[in-house]
């Protein structure tokens, strides 16, 4: 989680919400990223998908199983990504109470209408990567 949390500290830094992701297979990084939807003007520009995307290349497959390791719980978006991409487990920090697709407003890593399952560990870092978007959001108002 500390290599995610870096990844959203760069993610800050260049103006974007401050969310990190690792992904990693045999216990060796293969990628990582933070947002840059702000900078590509791009809504896909998450943490998650950029990672899925480098991973898959790097795999030369688009299943790419592996762990995803990822600073707040991703949307509906990033856990389709996840799903299609047969990702084995999840670890995340913090819970995200309003659109988390990992079990806090929606489950889409135990559905049983969907092909695939994802382990899912949420709370790992908690507190620090809480406290990283509360940051972020409150320096904005």
């Amino acid at each position: 989680m500390k290599l995610a949390y870096d990844q959203a500290m760069i993610s800050e830094s260049n103006g974007e919400v401050p969310v990190g992701a690792v992904y990693f297979d045999d216990n060796q990084v293969i990628a990582e990223s933070g947002n840059v939807s702000i900078t590509n003007h791009d809504p896909t520009g998450h943490a998650e998908i950029i990672v899925l995307r480098k991973a898959a290349k790097a795999k030369k497959n688009h299943r790419i199983g592996g762990t995803l390791v990822v600073t707040l719980e991703p949307c509906v978006m990033c856990m389709g990504a996840m799903i299609q991409a047969r990702i084995e487990t999840l670890i995340f920090g913090a819970f995200d109470p309003r659109s988390g697709a990992a079990g806090s407003a929606f489950d889409l890593s135990d559905s049983s209408d969907l092909n695939h399952k994802i382990n899912v560990l949420g709370g790992v870092m908690e507190n620090e990567c809480k406290a990283l978007m509360q940051n972020f959001f409150k320096s904005r108002r």
